[in-house]
């Protein structure tokens, strides 16, 4: 058995961050029941551009992979009462909505533990269910610039930065999902369910790290650096050399010894201005530029060879062909293939929670609604006239769900 594989979670999730941190947990074996708002179209993730066509789009497959489907309208009482049922049969309740919408939803534990006293209710949103921001929308760009982030990324004479990648929709996903499996643990050793309160903005706070503590305990004042360098080692930053970029990371003194020796300018390991981390953090331009100046003689793949072989942490700078067909990423197994009747395979980054055998099969993500007849027969029980009373009563939103095969 894959590691979660007696887990059931049912989740209220849409877009980037709750879908990113369930698709984890689908893929270590959770059975992932997606509840989508008929109203709307479903999960807006599904009409996300590029590549989106009909309800589809590889976004929505990015995020989505080896989970089900179930259009109903929560705020139809006949669909209330599905979605409850559904509840009753699972172990946790994952959500991605604003903070003030989850309390009037009625998807916090106490609204729910009547129906299943087990329930974990685990909550993801931009600021989470208390504090002043509580009620506002949060995304990924907001939060970045809120939490700090921005005002350390970029080049100091640029404006402030976003990362090229939504890390805080990203990470909160995580968090999220280990909170909810942490939730699920307790939950089965104490026979009472609980809440979940995650935020993006307390994550994007939290990954401030030690450059939050210098500043709240020693009162550092953090600015942007050049060429992406570290904030207080040196040399640890991207270089340009004779055709491109390479990355030195000099963590520790003895690599700082391996490559000036390697670089044939091992009189900088002399220079009393060069020979701590605190010497070259105080002479970070004039280091800087004796390494510049002799790592523009030769190519990245050149200095990969010597530097490499002198035991100097590097890295070549890849464009994402690059890091997607790396032999690495190959050897690793991080590229996962659906089958999907519109995109054909679709290839996508697979997941980095390695817990047991590697998961091998994947299941494309879900049409809109797809799973609702095997679900609610299957799962509650209902026959055909019952699912055809819950059409009529608007269960299902205003037609059938979307059953495309």
């Amino acid at each position: 058995m894959r590691p979660l594989e007696d887990v059931r979670i049912v989740s209220l999730e849409q877009f980037g961050a709750g879908p990113y941190g369930s698709v984890h947990l689908a893929d270590l074996g959770a059975e992932v029941i997606k509840v989508e708002d008929p109203l709307s179209g479903g999960d807006v993730g599904r009409s996300v551009p590029p590549h989106a066509h009909e309800g589809d789009s590889l976004f929505f497959e990015t995020f989505n992979r080896n989970k089900r489907s179930i259009a109903l309208d929560i705020r139809n009482p006949f669909g209330r009462r599905v979605f409850e049922e559904l509840l009753r049969e699972s172990d946790a309740l994952f959500s991605n909505l604003r903070g003030d919408v989850v309390p009037k939803l009625g998807l916090t534990y106490d609204d729910l533990k009547h129906i299943n006293p087990r329930l974990v209710c685990c909550s993801l949103s931009g600021f989470g269910m208390s504090g002043p921001r509580a009620a506002d929308p949060g995304y990924d760009y907001m939060l970045q610039a809120l939490g700090g982030w921005m005002s350390l990324t970029g080049e100091p004479d640029g404006p402030p930065t976003k990362s090229g990648l939504s890390l805080v929709d990203f990470s909160g996903g995580i968090v999220a999902a280990l909170a909810l499996v942490a939730g699920v643990h307790a939950a089965r050793r104490d026979g009472r369910g609980l809440d979940c309160d995650v935020s993006l903005f307390d994550t994007a706070l939290s990954m401030l790290s030690y450059v939050g503590t210098w500043h709240l305990t020693g009162g550092h004042v953090p600015v942007r650096a050049g060429e992406s360098a570290h904030p207080s080692l040196v040399p640890f930053q991207v270089f340009p050399t004779a055709d491109a970029w390479i990355v030195i990371a000099c963590a520790k003194e003895k690599f700082w010894q391996r490559l000036v020796e390697a670089m044939g300018c091992a009189h900088l390991a002399d220079d009393p201005r060069f020979r701590t981390f605190a010497d070259r953090y105080a002479n970070r331009e004039p280091v800087l530029d004796e390494l510049k100046q002799v790592l523009r003689t030769r190519t990245t793949q050149q200095w990969l060879e010597v530097l490499g072989a002198a035991g100097v942490p590097c890295a070549q700078v890849n464009d994402v062909a690059q890091a997607v067909t790396d032999e690495h990423t190959v050897a690793r197994g991080m590229v996962v293939e659906t089958e999907h009747p519109r995109w054909g395979v679709v290839k996508a980054p697979g997941s980095p929670v390695n817990v047991g055998p590697r998961r091998t099969e994947h299941r494309r993500a879900p049409f809109l609604g797809e799973d609702a007849d095997d679900l609610l027969r299957s799962l509650l029980g209902y026959d055909d006239d019952a699912l055809l009373q819950l059409r009529q009563d608007g269960a299902f939103g205003e037609g059938p769900a979307d059953d495309r095969r």
